[in-house]
This record gives structure tokens, C-alpha cells and sequence, in this order.
């Protein structure tokens, strides 16, 4: 019986887990963009060559998303400021869930000017956490 009532106690933790360290990750990208750190950023995705971002075109593999990255971003003027909001996580079984929010880039207008839109990210936990292993982003 007071192995039942540890359980039912336990669970709402053990089901925010996810959620929690979810957050972490996105949070962690931001403090990356924000100071600059466009190969920090992306350790919050999965370093895989299934890894996709898919925008107007499709992008596969961790080493190609961060050279498109470091290409559209060459500069902390065209990096900005990039904030997060609206995020709405939901899991999608233990071993993967996904993360759909807005996104807003605040840039000079040499930086390229204001930008934002909507994401969809898809996570998997792995062995070094959970990572994103798609990304949708308009």
C-alpha cells in the first residue's frame, strides 16, 4: 500500500520531467544565440546525419544545419536577439515529444531587421538527453 501511495504521489514529477529538461534545452539555446554561439546552440540538437530542418527547403544531417546556420548567421548584427514564447510541449510516449512556439529574432535593420514565425520541434531523449531531431521552422 505505501508503495502505491509513493507512486501515485510520484507521478505528476515523473511526468514534468520531460517538460522540465525539454525547457532546459531551449533555454540553453538561447543564452548560446544570444551570446553568439551558434555551435552551443546547436548541441540541443540530435549530432546525427537523420537530423532535418525543414523551412523552404529541407536540410538532413547536424553537420549541415549548423554550416546553414553559420552561413545565414555569419554575424551577432544578423544573430539579434532571438526570444521564444507560446511554447506548448507535449510528449509523445517516454521517449519523444513535441514542442511547438513562436520565435522572434530583434536585429538592426543592417542585422537584417526584426524577424519571426512558428516552430515545430521534434525531440527524442537519447543517451546524452533529450535532443531535437527535427526542427519545422516558417
Amino acid at each position: 500500500m505505501k508503495r502505491l501511495i509513493w507512486l501515485l504521489a510520484a507521478a505528476p514529477i515523473l511526468a514534468a520531467l520531460p517538460d522540465t529538461e525539454i525547457r532546459r534545452v531551449l533555454d540553453d539555446q538561447l543564452t548560446a544565440w544570444n551570446r553568439g554561439d551558434i555551435p552551443a546552440f546547436m548541441q540541443g540538437y540530435d549530432e546525427s546525419e537523420a537530423t532535418t530542418f525543414v523551412s523552404s527547403t529541407v536540410t538532413k544531417g547536424h553537420a549541415q544545419v549548423l554550416a546553414n546556420y553559420i552561413k545565414r548567421y555569419p554575424t551577432r548584427d544578423n544573430m539579434g536577439t532571438l526570444t521564444f514564447s507560446n511554447l506548448e510541449i507535449r510528449p509523445l510516449g517516454a521517449e519523444y515529444a513535441v514542442v511547438i512556439g513562436r520565435f522572434h529574432l530583434e536585429r538592426t535593420a543592417k542585422g537584417g531587421g526584426e524577424a519571426s514565425g512558428i516552430f515545430t520541434l521534434i525531440f527524442h531523449r537519447t543517451g546524452k538527453g533529450w535532443k531535437i531531431i527535427m526542427d519545422h521552422t516558417s
